[in-house]
Order: structure tokens, then sequence, then C-alpha cells
């Protein structure tokens, strides 16, 4: 079975514009790639340690996966996992979830209890 809740992380700053536009257009991989980069609870703790390790300043958006309609597709990436990737902008409202990822003390992000 497939993820009900998927995550985002994000800039402060590029969540906080998101707002004020109403849409998560994506960050620059996102742009450059054409769809929005998604993980699932399971797959998030690896994406921040690879491409987010020791930044700060950053945010963790949870959204309903019912929320995104068709527009979201289950692609292979790494090691085979489905990712899930978004083929649109996210409606902020969209968003059941955004925490602050602390840094610790190792450099890696400290996560909450994340849903399935």
């Amino acid at each position: 079975m497939l993820s009900t809740t998927i995550y985002k992380i994000c800039s402060s700053a590029e969540w906080q514009a998101a707002c004020a536009d109403g849409y998560f257009k994506g960050a620059a991989i996102d742009l450059q790639d054409g769809y929005i980069h998604f993980s699932t609870a399971s797959q998030v703790k690896e994406t921040a340690r690879l491409h987010f390790a020791g930044q700060k300043n950053l945010v963790l958006v949870g959204v309903d996966v019912k929320n995104l309609g068709i527009n979201l597709k289950w692609e292979a990436s790494r090691g085979g996992d489905l990712f899930p990737h978004l083929f649109a902008a996210l409606d902020v409202t969209a968003a059941k979830s955004v925490t602050t990822l602390e840094v610790g003390e190792d450099g890696l992000h400290i996560f909450p209890e994340l849903e399935e």
C-alpha cells in the first residue's frame, strides 16, 4: 500500500513565499525536473541526509495524498523505491502540517513523529 501522507523539505523562505502566493511551485530542483519531489515517511530522513545535510531554516511539509489528485505520480527512483512526484503546483491549503526542521549536534535533522 502506498503512503497516505507525503513530505516535502524546503526552505522556510520558499514556504513563506508559497503561502503568500497560495501555491508552492517547487524549489530549484523541482522546477528543473518539471515536478515537485516528495518523500514518504520512510524515505524522508534519507532525503534530508543526502540533499539537505546540515542545512538550517528548513521546513517539513506534510500533505495528504488524497488532496493531490491525478497530478501525483509514483515513480521509481533511489534504490528502485517508488517516490511521489507532483506534476502541478501545490495548493498550500493542502498542507496538513508544517514543521521546522532543527539540526542536531550530529548535523542530522531532527524529525517529528511521521505519519505513513
